[in-house]
């Protein structure tokens, strides 16, 4: 069978397994699987809330965890890891004691322990471990952390140094933690195991570099309250009734913060520091709306942080599309009555920085009404634009969509994930870890790619506007050497090219152009000897490109979905690509199950259900579409 046959017949299967697992109200429901974090943190949410009716779900997180152990004893986050990951290892081996269904003295357990020890101990976890650490009393609060008065959240938002500069999700996480270091508060049961030998103390040298690190960071807070007129009690008490209230409005339907489950986790635990009971209603509607993001996959359960359901309807129903299914086909009609009563109609905190503008962006979960992204956006309005064409109220829908977007444009020319220049040039003050791509939101090529793909592609917006100029002028200041350019939340580099490639060609640039031509030159060069792409998640961690050493479905259909967006003719290295490509489809090993999504550096990533057909059927119908096959 030639290679147009085989796209053909896989095409098709496709399409058929795509719509006979589509919801009665027209999502697609992929589960979104990362590390065990959350599976540790949900055992203990439910041992330090005493919760005594879930035991199935405690054991079956208990068994998913023990599955996920290497036979050096660590748990990794990524499965070609060197070594384990440490903050991993400490969640995996705590909650499992916690469980009270995994012995101190098993082998295995002993191995984590002996990691953990090799590896630093406790105190050389990354940050959000520290907190789940600290609050269940097996390290103290950090000076990093205790150093942040609760009073930063009196500072107006216009302050260089407000709360209001760090990007909302990372906010939806500080806030609930510094209620609770300002109140030196930690919740210890008589079943909480007792791990803090397993902590190294830091060196008179160490605490030192973090105290000098801080110290301007210090000295701006000292100088910004002193200006609050008011004693240090009252400021002090206004700043908690602030926080608290923070919390409150940010609270989802489903009763999560944010719609994170990570968030809400923090923001439970910041409750219960505030005095309100364990049985509150906010408490008990969290863990209910926790507990709804389980997801089964085979016989394992495992909890997602957040559900991927409106990410993966948008991208599969555009895709859909791409591939034959005509807009007014019974499936996509119901995919996008989905998709239209998911936009949202409430401001969120993306209009802080930019305010006068109505809602109009998606969000990337089901319940998830005030937390907007620019790629859901952007995702949603590509599924919706046919139907937009002539149907007026969706016309209208799609136009506030747009309007959204085009006002999140940052000032340097690129578009972020959740708000609007959140680059603060006050970063160095904080050393944190990747602090820049974790507590910050600044223009990333995957956002600015795929932003500029739709409004090229689906918008009348002329190639000559400032809109696309200022894009371009990022892309050119933000190309790496290579060619490449960097992509912050997917697996890594291909993915930033990819959409940086499609994006630019949508508005109009040439192929023949060097910041094109460079990047197709980069791709080239790392194809695989099978004719697939494969990236490590490694090259996050680094910051520089790291081969996988094997091809994956994702990597290999961005790869040739950039050099066919890049190319007139089927090049070889295409044909070899999609020959590479039809193969991967048809296995089922762990090539497919590879993280290819993004969340933190070095410390969380993603296996999306979902992207087994999103890219490659995008891929095999712009291969089809293009060459006229």
């Amino acid at each position: 069978m030639n290679t147009v046959n085989q796209i053909n017949e896989k095409l098709k299967d496709m399409i058929s397994n795509l719509l006979s697992v589509q919801s009665d109200n027209g999502a697609w429901n992929f589960c979104f699987e990362g590390s065990i974090m959350t599976d540790a943190y949900m055992i203990i949410l439910i041992r330090t809330l005493k919760i005594t009716d879930e035991e199935i779900l405690v054991k079956d997180l208990v068994e998913r965890i023990k599955s996920r152990q290497s036979p050096n004893g660590a748990w990794k986050v990524y499965p070609d890891e060197d070594g384990g990951n440490l903050s991993a290892t400490i969640e995996g081996y705590f909650s499992l004691l916690f469980s009270g269904y995994v012995s101190k003295e098993a082998i295995h357990m002993k191995k984590a322990e002996s990691f953990i020890r090799e590896n630093g101990g406790l105190t050389k976890s990354d940050w959000l471990t520290k907190m789940m650490l600290a609050l269940t009393g097996q390290i103290k609060w950090p000076s990093i952390i205790k150093i942040i008065p609760i009073e930063i959240m009196l500072l107006p938002k216009w302050s260089p140094f407000s709360i209001y500069q760090l990007v909302g999700y990372a906010r939806a996480h500080w806030i609930p933690i510094l209620i609770c270091s300002n109140m030196n508060k930690s919740f210890v049961t008589p079943q909480t195991p007792n791990i803090s030998q397993l902590q190294e103390r830091l060196s008179d040298s160490e605490n030192e570099r973090i105290l000098e690190e801080m110290k301007n960071l210090q000295l701006y807070l000292k100088k910004a309250l002193k200006k609050l007129s008011a004693s240090p009690i009252v400021l002090k008490e206004k700043a908690f009734t602030k926080a608290e209230d923070y919390i409150i409005k940010r609270i989802e339907e489903n009763g999560t913060m944010y719609s994170y489950f990570s968030a809400s986790f923090f923001m439970v635990f910041a409750l219960l520091t505030l005095g309100f009971n364990k049985k509150h209603s906010l408490i008990s509607n969290a863990f209910q709306g926790m507990k709804s993001y389980l997801c089964r996959n085979a016989d394992q359960v495992f909890i997602q942080n957040s559900p991927s359901t409106v990410w993966d309807t948008a991208l599969l129903t555009a895709a859909l599309q791409q591939a034959g299914v005509p807009h007014h086909h019974a499936s996509i009609m119901k995919a996008n009555n989905y998709l239209l009563s998911r936009q949202h109609q409430k401001y969120g905190d993306w209009s802080i920085k930019n305010p006068n503008v109505p809602p109009g962006g998606w969000g990337f979960s089901d319940i998830n009404t005030f937390v907007p992204d620019n790629d859901d956006t952007t995702a949603a309005l590509r599924a919706i634009t046919p139907l937009a064409r002539t149907e007026n109220h969706v016309k209208e829908a799609w136009n506030k969509g747009v309007e959204w977007v085009l006002t999140m444009q940052n000032d340097d020319g690129g578009w972020s994930a959740f708000e609007k220049n959140t680059d603060n040039y006050l970063v160095s003050f904080i050393p944190f870890k990747y602090e820049e791509r974790v507590l910050f939101d600044p223009s990333t090529a995957d956002l600015t790619g795929r932003t500029l793909y739709f409004l090229g592609e689906y918008t009348t917006i002329p190639q000559e506007s400032e809109i696309f100029h200022k894009a371009k002028e990022w892309f050119h200041n933000n190309q790496e050497a290579n060619g490449s350019w960097y992509g912050r939340w997917g697996n890594c580099f291909i993915y930033g090219t990819w959409a940086a490639i499609t994006g630019l060609r949508a508005i109009g640039v040439s192929s023949d152009d060097p910041i094109i031509s460079r990047a197709v030159k980069w791709l080239l060069s790392i194809q695989n000897e099978d004719g697939g792409w494969g990236e490590s998640c490694a090259s996050d961690i680094r910051k520089r490109y790291i081969p996988l050493h094997e091809s994956t479905p994702s990597q290999t259909a961005w790869a040739l979905d950039a050099l066919i967006t890049a190319s007139d003719t089927p090049i070889p290295n295409i044909e070899l690509g999609m020959q590479a490509l039809l193969s991967l489809l048809e296995s089922d090993d762990w090539r497919s199950t590879y993280p290819t999504g993004a969340g933190i550096p070095g410390g969380y990533y993603i296996h999306y259900h979902s992207y087994k057909y999103i890219w490659p059927l995008q891929t095999l119908s712009h291969y089809k579409n293009k060459y006229d096959l």
